[in-house]
């Protein structure tokens, strides 16, 4: 029942739409029924005025530097919680008891591996392949491994499919770094946490094991936590749309990875930290800011402000805590990047003019910081990503398969070619 009306009135036409209040944010004007009544679309390049679906997940006021899973404040999960309790949240709605936790972290440590023929996938790639490349058909082919939970009317098969690809992608992600830098894939270890596990997998070879400092361990696990799930953003919206067609889960998410490599959603630490390289030392930085505020030059700088976040990025603060941490451990004498990465911080947080316009470093940059430090290269930047952002793909999945308003998602257009013509020989073109 709509909670009050608009009248949107166009020539000799009146139309009565329903507004619906949410729980949180603006009010929402119906026009579902606007083409039937009316015959007219509306036009919204971006659809940054428009809800495409209801959901109960997450939450996003980007005025006031807001980002609630399930009603928590994302700063609160990630100093007290950790990523497979989020990832719990997300999908259940609630968070876990004790009980549930230990039953949950079971279930997903014991589904780590992936099938022994998938190995084979990896080898039908090139050694220079990008490792978002792999894991996009890598997941692509799960739906040709694992038939007992690709049926999406079956409540248990989705739920086997949502374990499935939050225990494995980790595995997949790691064996695809491994594969591209020559390397022997490492197994997963039953032993470890979740990030452990991950990191493991990444800088272990046989003839000398990894042992994972807990620094690092809780950054990453930071890092996975804090990219879980961003409400209705492009590769999301794409998981949504490849399910509406009633694709396999698996299908889905691999959609969600093509969309996320992109470099204006998912590459955007990578960017971050191809402009640190591009600045190159201390001693260029002026010259970069300098640029950044000069209208006449199209220069950005990266990692600094946020589409959604007016104010702050909320998960930022949280992840600066974790960078500190990671460059005090690991230091950074060594490593020019990183030294430009705390110079530039520094001096973009004293200048006015990013203060004034609100361009407060973001999440991208310290993640981005946080992996260089550790010895990622650029391109795993967002595999990591992508890892992280599995169960919010997932929870948006399951919602929308379980809502009885689903209908298959099927975009207007604003048609601007050409009209009704006859076809003409081509001896009389």
């Amino acid at each position: 029942m709509a909670d009050k009306t608009a009248t949107l009135t166009f020539g000799d036409k009146s139309i009565e739409l329903p507004i619906y209040s949410p729980t949180a944010g603006p009010d929402v004007i119906d026009i579902s029924k606007l083409y039937g009544q009316g015959d007219v679309f509306t036009y919204d390049p971006g659809f940054t005025s428009t809800a495409a679906c209801d959901s109960t997940i997450t939450f996003i006021d980007g005025d006031k530097g807001e980002l609630l899973h399930r009603g928590y404040p994302i700063d609160q999960l990630a100093d007290s919680s950790h990523y497979l309790e989020v990832c719990y949240l997300l999908l259940y709605g609630e968070l876990p008891s004790a009980a549930e936790l230990e039953d949950f972290e079971s279930r997903v440590t014991n589904h780590t591996m992936i099938h022994e023929q998938m190995m084979n996938l990896f080898r039908g790639f090139r050694r220079d392949a990008h490792p978002m490349a792999i894991m996009n058909g890598v997941v692509g082919a799960m739906s040709a491994f694992y038939h007992d939970s690709t049926d999406i009317t079956d409540p248990w098969q989705r739920e086997v499919a949502s374990i499935r690809m939050i225990a494995k992608m980790p595995t997949i992600a790691a064996a695809a770094y491994k594969y591209t830098i020559g390397q022997p894939i490492v197994y997963p270890r039953n032993d470890l946490d979740y990030a452990s596990n991950f990191l493991r997998m990444c800088f272990s070879v046989p003839c000398e094991d990894y042992q994972v400092n807990p620094i690092l361990s809780r950054a990453m696990d930071r890092i996975f936590t804090l990219h879980a799930d961003h409400e209705q953003n492009a590769s999301t919206s794409t998981v949504r749309l490849a399910s509406s067609s009633g694709a396999n889960p698996f299908a889905c998410i691999a959609a969600g990875i093509a969309c996320l490599w992109g470099p204006a959603h998912g590459g955007a630490n990578q960017a971050c930290l191809e402009m640190l390289k591009e600045i190159g030392t201390v001693d260029r930085i002026p010259e970069f800011i300098a640029r950044a505020k000069d209208k006449n030059d199209s220069y950005r700088l990266m990692g600094f402000g946020h589409r959604v976040y007016k104010n702050f990025d909320p998960r930022a603060t949280v992840m600066k805590q974790s960078a500190d941490e990671v460059l005090e451990l690991l230091g950074v004498e060594d490593n020019p990047i990183l030294q430009v990465a705390m110079e530039l911080e520094k001096q973009a947080l004293a200048d006015p003019y990013f203060a004034e316009k609100k361009l407060f470093p973001n999440v991208d940059f310290y993640s981005g910081i946080i992996l260089e430090a550790m010895g990622f290269p650029t391109s795993m930047f967002t595999p990591i990503f992508a890892v992280s952002r599995t169960v919010g793909w997932i929870s948006q999945w399951k919602e929308m398969i379980g809502d009885p308003k689903m209908k298959i998602g099927r975009p207007r257009q604003l048609y601007k070619g050409a009209t009704l013509r006859d076809y003409v020989d081509i001896e009389k073109r």
